[in-house]
């Protein structure tokens, strides 16, 4: 063999190891950029689910706050009566909820007509002894109980004004009121006797029913 192949044979001997070493070194760098790319991957998926885990944990105390419904208040411009004639004659009494929050109704309205010093008997439970009736009236929406006055007794004489008080959670709470309502100032013949009132209901209908007036 002679000098000049010898010399061509170790300069290919020495590029091709060149070309190896250099192919080894890009395997390495990829596969160290592939362990990080991958562990960001993770970091940023675990900061991905803390994040949605806390909003929800947020949006859960969110909803319970919104649960949180006020109790009624009554006011003369919330409340308003009116009497139904016939064999099923009865007086309505109707709480209008008039602001944008929904508010809780406890049992039934209790009424003192004509300054009386007891309020009208409850034809479901007593004020001792309450039947736990609760109703959530919506924003704008209506609620109402009902007096059956379907005979003499019942139907008694023509009243002047009537004092409301709304009923607390339980029979010891301190009541919401008063509210008085003059019959005589907004022109309404209310008459009401040895009757009862019936729990709040949702519907009027609900509330007929409930003091056996309804069709």
């Amino acid at each position: 063999m002679t000098a000049r192949r010898s010399r061509h044979r170790s300069a290919a001997y020495a590029a091709l190891a060149l070309g190896l070493a250099g192919s080894l070194a890009l395997t390495g760098c990829n596969s160290h950029s592939s362990k990080k790319s991958k562990k960001s991957s993770s970091s940023s998926s675990k900061s991905k689910k803390r994040k949605i885990i806390g909003g929800g944990a947020a949006a859960a105390g969110a909803g319970a706050t919104s649960r949180r419904v006020p109790d009624c208040y009554p006011s003369t411009y919330k409340l308003t009566f009116s009497q139904q004639t016939g064999p099923k004659s009865h007086v309505a009494v109707k709480f209008k909820n008039s602001t944008s929050r929904d508010c809780k109704l406890y049992n039934a309205p209790l009424l003192r007509f004509n300054n009386s010093k007891d309020p009208l008997p409850l034809s479901q439970g007593t004020p001792g002894h309450l039947d736990g009736t609760r109703i959530t009236v919506p924003a704008h929406g209506d609620a109402y109980a009902v007096i059956p006055t379907n005979t003499a007794a019942t139907k008694g004489t023509e009243q002047k004004s009537v004092t409301v008080d709304f009923m607390g959670i339980s029979a010891s709470s301190v009541t919401h009121g008063p509210a008085t309502v003059n019959f005589a100032e907004k022109r309404l013949h209310i008459s009401v006797g040895k009757s009862k009132v019936t729990n709040w209901s949702a519907s009027i209908h609900g509330a007929q029913l409930a003091a056996g007036v309804g069709k």
